[in-house]
């Protein structure tokens, strides 16, 4: 079981199993994750107390619920991976699919060092980048993924560069969604739709496709 091993927690951990079907590989990840976490976490800061503490219900079925809208995407680009929300969950998950690559996009090498660290111990299919996504070429990407990284309209610049062709964005939003879409509307085209997430009232998915500058 992961460092956590209260009732709540416990209970938090069957009901992400159970909401994903994740299998007992992909939980013995799940479970190795959250300790690295905890470790690393108490040396450098990766996220705030709370995160630890709802891990299951939170951070890690938001992440997850991202493959019930793309399930056949292969290629993924996660931005401003962080401390691994939701790209090292997508990965654990995916990790036994053919030809799955996430691609973990991360500015600060700090936070890099963490996500290969995970990475290497569950052998997933992930490239850890140490740079900022404008600046990279990884096409072809069927989608890329963004968890509290910037303003919509901020964002959208990182994400150009891999919103090509057939690309899809999933980005998870909180309550100011709506108006989040109306301020990048402003300088981006788009097709957009937004969606309810499962992990909290007030989290929206961003579906978002064919992007191009105003």
């Amino acid at each position: 079981m992961p460092p956590e091993v209260s009732p709540e927690s416990t209970s938090s951990r069957q009901l992400f199993q159970r909401r994903t079907g994740a299998n007992a590989e992909a939980m013995n990840g799940m479970d190795e994750y959250v300790r690295l976490l905890t470790d690393w976490n108490s040396r450098m800061n990766l996220v705030g107390p709370s995160a630890l503490a709802e891990f299951w219900d939170r951070h890690a079925l938001d992440s997850a619920q991202l493959l019930d809208h793309a399930p056949e995407a292969r290629i993924w680009a996660d931005i401003g991976a962080g401390a691994g929300f939701p790209g090292l969950v997508l990965a654990i998950l995916l990790k036994d699919r053919p030809g799955v690559t996430v691609h973990l996009i991360e500015s600060m090498a700090k936070r890099c060092a963490f996500l290969r660290a995970v990475s290497t111990a569950l052998n997933l299919p992930t490239q850890v980048h140490n740079a900022r996504a404008e600046s990279l070429d990884l096409s072809p990407v069927d989608v890329v993924t963004a968890r509290a990284c910037a303003p919509l309209p901020r964002l959208l610049e990182y994400a150009r560069p891999l919103l090509r062709g057939s690309a899809v964005a999933l980005f998870l939003k909180g309550k100011d969604a709506e108006t989040e879409l109306a301020e990048a509307r402003k300088t981006w085209r788009f097709t957009a739709s937004l969606m309810p997430s499962v992990s909290g009232a007030d989290g929206r998915i961003v579906r978002l496709e064919r992007l191009a500058r105003v």
